[in-house]
């Protein structure tokens, strides 16, 4: 092959192959860890890396202030991804010269210097466990100066939940603390209280519960730190009320949590559209290129425009669109896939409506390596659909189609010149709405991860709904955990 000429055509399976396993990311995450860590043997590091379990582990820090509950949802959190519970007791508990270090200073009643504590967080973060499950960091870093020496040592979390509420409802909690002596779970008097009566009866105030005005204090220090804390991580903060069941607080935790950053990796969208008669495919579709620059493709505009020239595949195509009739798949799909093929669509991405029309025409497309990563149903009641159809005409001399209660025409004029399809009558509408929803059922089971998006509402507010689920990455889905 001539390493001068352009290609015209670029295998699907690449794209989809790289998008599959996250290739692109992968190198991203790869080039980051060596730029970060700086090993005196990058080739063997990125080796080991690559051995872990997962390269794209959790690195989790949960902060906020006193009494707003970072303990209980650090805890549900590590349940949910498996990534190691880092709090600033349990560092302390290693055997190495560092915790010996800082254990001598706890003995003499001495505060820990700072620098000290950034290199037992970095030796407890380098463990075997955290490399391959990821890690969470409770209430650390306390201020944003702490915050920057971790930076400095290269530990930056990709995700950071902030818990808030009112003073008032903090020093509430905090007063109202019990704990149970044998299991050492934390209870409270009014927020959470146990239901069996035996743990109710040996529940007792812990000796952290401090006074009131102390409790205010630490409040207040914590809020002195809170704003250049927010600032510092500003590019991946998630403030949450802390002031609800805390099951909600999870709730929004973990699918922040789950939640992915946007990724500068190559992303070429390939998006399929469903809806019946008059859902607006045509329109959104044209929306979608319009703005992201990506591929137009209707099926019935594509087998016209073959059918037009004087070549085998138009003869072929021909009989079927004079008289009406669905053009065989066998036809179809070869000519679909080779405009789906070509170099315009292969780096900037299509947008296909029209086809498939049924779980079997969908099977061939996926095995054609033609596979969508965006999946949209547009809904809309049969009576609506009708309505839209009948109504609409198009103007024989500009093309542009409008309705005679949604888009009037400008001009008497040109009312007077629409030009309303003959064929489309309601009977026949309303087959062809009712042999979508047949097929509708088994291609959204052939699709599980299909959006449905109600289309009986403004076009461009359709458009916000399509877009908000374009341009966001899939959340990430853990194996074999229960998501709450």
């Amino acid at each position: 092959m001539d390493a001068r000429v352009r290609p015209l055509r670029i295998p699907p399976e690449m794209a989809i192959y790289a998008e599959k396993h996250e290739i692109f990311d992968l190198v991203q995450t790869l080039v980051k860890h060596v730029m970060v860590d700086k090993p005196e043997d990058p080739i063997q590091y990125l080796i080991n890396v690559l051995k872990r379990d997962s390269v794209d582990v959790p690195r989790i820090i949960v902060i906020g202030p006193p009494a707003s509950g970072k303990r209980t949802i650090a805890t549900k959190l590590c349940e949910n991804t498996q990534a190691i519970h880092i709090t600033l007791s349990n560092i302390l508990k290693g055997n190495t010269d560092l915790t010996r270090a800082a254990q001598q200073y706890q003995e003499r009643k001495q505060e820990i210097p700072k620098d000290l504590w950034i290199q037992l967080i970095q030796q407890r973060l380098s463990n075997t466990d955290c490399l391959r499950r990821g890690w969470l960091l409770e209430d650390i870093p306390r201020t944003q100066a702490d915050a920057l020496r971790l930076q400095e040592a290269g530990i930056t979390p990709d995700h950071v939940v902030l818990l808030e509420a009112p003073d008032v409802v903090l020093i509430e909690r905090s007063s109202g603390k019990r704990i149970d002596p044998v299991t050492g779970d934390v209870y409270h008097v009014t927020f959470k209280w146990p239901q069996s009566a035996d743990i109710a009866q040996r529940l007792e105030t812990p000796r952290t519960v401090l006074p009131v005005d102390v409790i205010a204090k630490k409040i207040q220090r914590y809020r002195t730190e809170a704003h250049a804390l927010k600032f510092t991580y500003q590019n991946c903060l998630k403030t949450i009320n802390a002031d609800q069941p805390h099951l909600d607080v999870f709730a929004q935790a973990l699918n922040y949590i789950l939640s992915r950053r946007r990724s500068a990796s190559p992303f070429t969208p390939r998006i399929l559209l469903f809806g019946p008669p008059g859902s607006g495919k045509s329109l959104q579709a044209k929306l979608i290129a319009q703005k992201y620059g990506i591929v137009n493709i209707c099926c019935s505009e594509l087998l016209k425009a073959v059918s037009a020239d004087e070549h085998h595949m138009g003869e072929l195509i021909k009989p079927y669109l004079e008289s009406e009739q669905q053009v065989p798949s066998s036809i179809v799909l070869p000519i679909l896939t080779e405009r789906l093929s070509r170099i315009d669509c292969t780096t900037r991405g299509w947008v296909l409506h029209g086809f498939p029309h049924d779980v079997d025409q969908a099977e061939k497309l996926h095995e054609s390596n033609f596979i969508p990563n965006r999946v949209f149903f547009l809904e809309l009641t049969d009576d609506i659909a009708v309505e839209r159809v009948m109504l609409r005409g198009v103007d024989p001399m500009t093309g542009e189609w409008y309705h005679s209660l949604y888009k009037p025409a400008p001009s008497p004029e040109v009312q007077a010149r629409l030009w309303f399809n003959p064929r489309q009558s309601e009977a026949q509408l309303l087959k062809r709405v009712k042999e979508y929803w047949c097929n509708a059922v088994g291609l959204q089971a052939f699709y599980p991860q299909a959006v449905c998006i109600n289309t009986d509402q403004d076009p461009h507010t359709v458009f916000e709904s399509l877009e908000s689920r374009l341009v966001g990455r899939l959340p990430k889905v853990l194996p074999n955990r229960e998501i709450y």
